[in-house]
C-alpha cells in the first residue's frame, strides 16, 4: 500500500466513532519459505484466524478478525504485514 492508501484508511476509519472496532484483516500470502506463520505472528493475538489455499496451494488467504482500539492499531498491522515480500493487503 502506499502512503496515500494508508492515509486514505485512516481517515475513513477515524469516521467511525465507536471504539473498539471489529475489524476484518485479509492478505493474500505466497505459500513459502514461512510467509504464512510470518505473517500469522504480526496478527492481533486475540484475533479469530483462518486461511484459505489456491488450487495449487501456491497462494493462502490469510482472514483475522479481531477488536481493535483505534485507527492507528490497524494501520500499524496492515504496515508491518504488507512490508512483507509478496504479501498482499485486501
Amino acid at each position: 500500500m502506499s502512503l496515500q492508501d494508508y492515509n486514505k484508511l485512516k481517515e475513513l476509519l477515524a469516521q467511525n466513532k465507536k471504539w473498539p472496532l471489529l475489524y476484518m484483516f485479509k492478505f493474500i500470502v505466497p505459500n513459502t519459505e514461512g510467509k504464512v506463520q510470518k505473517v500469522v505472528d504480526q496478527l492481533p493475538k486475540h484475533g479469530s484466524v483462518t486461511f484459505k489455499h489456491t488450487k495449487n496451494l501456491k497462494y493462502v488467504s490469510v482472514t483475522c478478525k479481531a477488536s481493535m482500539k483505534s485507527p492507528d492499531a490497524i494501520i500499524n498491522v496492515t504496515n508491518t504485514i504488507s512490508s512483507i515480500d509478496g504479501v498482499m493487503s485486501l
